[in-house]
């Protein structure tokens, strides 16, 4: 792993601490190392400053890295490297750009891991720092940095929300018993599938899921925000109901209906994410668990408690 690479990865560490109060914005993560004497040859390069966004509203990761530059230190941002996992702003905003105070600060070099891909941005904070003449690399970790991001980039670049298909099903593939619902879940999964709805903006189920077992969809065993809960009626087209919570700044969508709510979205080709919790009991017959898409790659599989948790990608 190179230089560039292990001070990418502290910043994407540091990043993924926004991932609630952070929201909308996306999580960023800012290192700023200062490489060895000249006088001393090779060594190790040193952190004199980090931060990450926080809370939408207050200070970027790079105001905050460098305010945690200690006052001695100030003198030696001019030989020194910012690290930030996502391209330093150029405008105003509820805050003022990070790309200007970067060029205030007189840092030598930026590394940037991936371009931000809002309309107000979009590779213009990387042209304000080159033309003031400071040196940047882009592209460091720039796939993690984008995944790490997954629901603020497919926001912007598809104007839909991040979309994670979420079912349980026994082992032997029903999501029911001869239709009546059925516990699948354990106490740990449990707990991992209210972590997720705290982690996300909103959560959907089917007419007939809602009518049929009432779900709270709350985060009453974990700590965050509750999900906007969301019903998809019969009377509403899918992707009109896709459209609206897009215009409602809606970034992430967990789907936790029925069969044909998950399958009128793998239909569509509205997904991102298909997590599949399967069970250890068995029922004799019920609802058929959806089929998965042909072209899914497993991203993960994990075991809590006996039951098995797989997560798919496009």
């Amino acid at each position: 792993m190179s230089e560039d690479e292990k001070y990418m990865q502290r910043c994407l560490q540091l990043a993924a601490n926004g991932i609630q109060g952070a929201r909308p914005n996306p999580m960023v993560g800012a290192v700023i190392s200062l490489p060895p004497a000249p006088s001393k040859g090779r060594g190790s390069w040193r952190i004199i400053g980090e931060g990450y966004h926080v809370r939408c509203g207050q200070g970027h990761a790079e105001v905050n890295a460098f305010a945690s530059v200690k006052p001695e230190d100030e003198a030696l941002l001019k030989d020194a490297t910012i690290y930030v996992s996502l391209e330093p702003c150029s405008h105003y905003g509820k805050t003022p750009p990070c790309a200007d105070l970067i060029i205030k600060k007189g840092v030598r070099r930026v590394v940037v891991g991936t371009i931000d891909p809002f309309a107000e941005v979009q590779g213009r904070g990387i042209e304000k720092l080159r033309k003031a003449g400071i040196e940047v690399t882009v592209g460091v970790l720039e796939k993690e940095c984008q995944w790490l991001n997954r629901r603020f980039f497919t926001y912007h670049s598809k104007h839909r929300p991040y979309i994670i298909l979420k079912w349980a099903q026994t082992a032997n593939g029903f999501m029911d018993d001869h239709g009546k619902a059925l516990q699948i879940s354990n106490e740990q999964t449990q707990m991992l599938s209210h972590q997720l709805r705290a982690e996300e903006d909103a959560i959907l189920v089917g007419h007939t899921t809602d009518i049929r077992e009432h779900p709270q969809l709350t985060v009453r065993h974990w700590h965050g925000p509750n999900p906007k809960r969301v019903v998809l009626t019969h009377q509403r087209p899918l992707q009109q109901q896709v459209d609206d919570l897009y215009q409602q700044g809606v970034q992430s969508l967990i789907v936790e209906g029925g069969r044909q709510t998950h399958e009128s979205f793998i239909k569509a080709g509205l997904w991102d994410e298909i997590r599949v919790e399967t069970g250890t009991v068995t029922v004799g017959d019920g609802t058929r668990a959806p089929q998965l898409p042909t072209n899914v790659k497993l991203l993960s599989s994990a075991v809590y408690g006996g039951n098995t948790i797989m997560r798919y990608i496009i």
